[in-house]
Formats: structure tokens, sequence, C-alpha cells
């Protein structure tokens, strides 16, 4: 037993012995070759430094500081953990290139309570490419189908049709809206006007609250709302699952009917593909739309060519004709316009690895078990890559080296599987707005990284409608 005259001298030792802990653990150079940088606070490091909003079209304060003093490539201790940050575009690619190999996807622990064990985004190995395998098929087999274009293209004219009469529209949650109805139809064959699309539409809403909240389990907070919204859309989804296995019908052209083709998935599989195309369909998408009203409207130039490549394929069309195949492979402004967005914009900010061994890239080591993220942003506003980057040039997209100097999409066996989707779904969206209505940003209105991007007013617009002859044709 210690005696009580010796306490001090024991809580003494056992304080220094902590502290000399904590010490060797931020400040240790037990790796040679580490990146410079430094570890912040003991147990929050520099996390919250790193998420602290900023406009998503720049890189923001922390990474301007760390990269001036550090360079392109540096260590932190970021989400609980020993981290390397990397804003170097070769290094990104290395890592994006090098998935199940020597990185594998880790994100914070507190995600895998929102998403769920089975997401796309959080499992790896033979389960995520059984997965991924099955999200392409679904979305390329969902491409060829007859109905799928002009589901796209009446849902763009409704939402055409419902803003007839107004001056002003809140952008973000008709965008929102818009892909939200899109992606319910292609997955679970489900409308617009019913109910249990405005039941998962409200608990989506609470779900993505819980992407920026702390991590924090207990009722009333943002966090612990988001987990159960996320409970209520997979009871939602697997009572559909069920009914219709009850109806045996299997003919509806969706993603749910090719889900439950597939005998090697579990339930809780099957709902985790549906809520993982619902949120990378609806959120991720909707996001892209609003970044380019954004840019357009602050691009005169851009916005008068891009309208002009419409009139054009307008042109050749009947009255009322929907657009086809053909149409979209002739928007190529259009695509610059939404890939520029996409790099000026910056819908995901980075991405969340682990280094499975030892690596050397260069002159830097990576150790084991560290953390590693690959930040986007950076390399998309890199003045090294991209000539003036903080301007929104949808023009130097004509220059096909330009593609090999971002990765929006992500990268190796990582990458968006709803890319085409994505592109295919504004490009269709933007021919109906272009050719109705004109626009401006309401107020002091613009995109901020949360990391995930959102816009601080949910960017109020004010509308006016065309020429009214070309309103009627179009």
């Amino acid at each position: 037993m210690v005696e009580l005259g010796a306490l001090p001298t024991v809580l003494a030792l056992f304080l220094g012995l902590v502290l000399a802990f904590l010490v060797k653990f931020f400040f240790s150079r037990e790796h040679t070759n580490l990146p410079h940088g430094k570890m912040g606070w003991p147990l929050l490091g520099e996390t919250l430094a790193y998420l602290k909003p900023h406009k998503s079209d720049s890189i923001g304060i922390f990474l301007q500081e760390h990269c001036s003093r550090y360079g392109k490539v540096f260590k932190s201790h970021l989400f609980g953990h020993r981290t390397i940050v990397s804003c170097d575009h070769e290094l990104n690619m290395f890592i994006l290139q090098n998935e199940e190999k020597l990185f594998q996807s880790s994100y914070p622990q507190a995600l895998h309570g929102i998403l769920g064990r089975n997401s796309l985004i959080l499992v790896s190995g033979d389960v995520h490419k059984k997965l991924r395998s099955l999200a392409l098929g679904m979305i390329g087999g969902t491409k060829s189908t007859v109905n799928f274009l002009p589901s796209i293209e009446r849902l763009s004219i409704s939402m055409m049709e419902l803003w007839k009469g107004c001056k002003e529209v809140v952008f973000c949650k008709e965008a929102k809206r818009f892909t939200f109805n899109l992606m319910m139809k292609q997955s679970l064959s489900i409308g617009p006007d019913e109910a249990v699309t405005a039941q998962i539409l409200e608990d989506f809403h609470t779900f993505m609250k819980g992407f920026v909240s702390l991590p924090i389990y207990i009722p009333g907070t943002s966090y612990h709302k988001a987990v159960k919204a996320r409970e209520r859309i997979t009871s939602t989804v697997k009572g559909i699952i069920e009914g219709r296995r009850k109806e045996n019908r299997l003919q509806n052209g969706d993603f749910l009917d090719v889900i439950l083709s597939k005998e090697n998935l579990t339930d809780e599989e099957r709902v985790s593909l549906i809520l993982d195309l619902l949120l990378g369909g609806h959120e991720t998408t909707a996001t892209l739309m609003a970044l380019l009203i954004y840019f357009l409207a602050h691009s005169p130039q851009a916005l008068q060519q891009l309208r002009e490549e419409h009139l054009a394929i307008r042109k050749n069309k009947n009255d009322g004709e929907l657009l086809s195949w053909e149409d979209y492979k002739q928007m190529n402004f259009t695509l610059n316009v939404i890939y520029e967005g996409l790099r000026c914009g910056n819908v995901v900010k980075f991405v969340h690895r682990k280094s499975l061994e030892d690596i050397r890239f260069k002159e830097y080591l990576i150790p084991a078990g560290w953390k590693v993220l690959p930040v986007f942003t950076a390399v998309h506003h890199d003045p090294c890559l991209h000539e003036n980057p903080w301007d929104f040039n949808p023009w130097r997209w004509d220059d096909q080296a330009t593609n090999k100097k971002v990765s929006f999409f992500g990268g190796g066996q990582r990458l968006c599987p709803g890319a085409d989707l994505a592109k295919l779904e504004t490009a269709f969206f933007l021919h109906h707005l272009v050719l109705n209505y004109r626009w401006k940003i309401k107020g002091d209105n613009f995109p901020l990284a949360y990391p995930y991007v959102e816009f601080h007013k949910e960017l109020a617009i004010e509308i006016e409608p065309i020429h009214k002859t070309l309103e009627q044709k179009c």
C-alpha cells in the first residue's frame, strides 16, 4: 500500500509520465523523412482549424498557411489520428491508384453510425468490389432503358413550369427536390407526389445535418437525430422491399429490381445500396447544379455561349420533341461548364485513407497506420497546374490535358460510379433552364465548404422568363 504522505510524489510521477507520453506522441521524430508539420493540441490536434468553414472556391486559410509553411505535403493530427495531408496532385493520384494495395478507405468512426457499416463509402476489399460493381451495373443498365432520358427531361420541364409567375426561388431547395424526385423514381419507382417521397426527403435533410455535427449520441443532438433519421429511412426502404417481394413484381426497370435479382446480397446490403444511390444522386448532383448557377451568374460570357449551344440543339428539333443521346453528345461546352464548376466549387474537398504499410514517396515517408488525406481542393486551385485557377473559365477544358490535372470524381477503384449520371442530369436541366430563364444571385450569397458544400443562404435567386415565344417553344 502507498503511504498517505507519498501520494503527492506518486501523483507527480504519474502526471510526469503522462506528460512525457504526450510529448513523445506529438513531437517525436521516431520516423525519419516525415513531412514537416505540427500536431496541434492533444486529442483535438488541428481538426477544428482544418474544418473551419471557408469559401468552397478557395482552399481556405488552414491549407494556405500550412502549404506556405511546410509545403504541399505535411503532417498533422486530424480526426483523432496522426495524419499526412497531401495537396500534391502526383501523390494524390498515387494514393487513389493504390487502393487496397498500399492504402485503404478509413473514414472517422462517427460516419459509420450515420452511413451504416455496409455503405459503399465505408466498406473495403471484396465487399466494396461487389457493391461497386452492382452500382455500376445498375446505373449503366438504367441509362439504356427507354424511359430514362424522358424521365429526366420531364422533371426538368416540370420544374420550369413550377417557376412560372415566380420572381424569386431558393435554388438549393429546388435543386434538391429535383434530384431527389429523380432518384426516387429511378431507384424505387416512386413518384414525387407520393407521401413516402416527402417522408424520406425530410429524413434525408436531417441525415445530412449529422455529417458536420459533433458525434455525440445523446437525444436532441444533430448526430443523434441523423442516426435516427437513417434508421427511419432504412425501415421505410425495407418496407418497400418486402412489399415488392409479396407482390412478386420485378418489372419496374428500376435499381431495386436489379438489387432484388441478386441473390448474393443481404437485405442490409440492399438497403445500403439504395441509400448510397439516393445520397450520391441526390445531394452531390444538387450541389453541382447550385454551383453552376452561382458561377454562371458571375460569368455572362460563359452563360451566353452555353445558351447559344442549347439554342442550336433546340432549333433542330420539333416543338415538344424531347432530347436524345445524340443531342447530349453535342453539348460540348455544357460539359466544359460542368467540369469547371466541379473544379472551382469542389463538391468533394478530400477523402479519408489509411496507409497499410510504411510507404516512401519521393523524399517522404508515410508510416504504416497513419491516416492520409488527399485534398482535391488544393490541386484544383494549384497555380502550377491551372492558369489563374480562381477564375471560372470553361474554355480551359478545350485543352484535353486539363483532364489529367483534376480528380473531382476520385480515382482508382473508388472512382465515382454515378459520375456520368450526374453529368447527364445536370446537362438536361441546364438545357431547359438557360432557354427559359435569366437569373441573378440575390444578396451576398456564396458557396461554403463545411467541408461539404453549402450555400449559407441556400442560393436565393431572382428569375425572369426569357422571350415568351422561346419559352413556349421549349
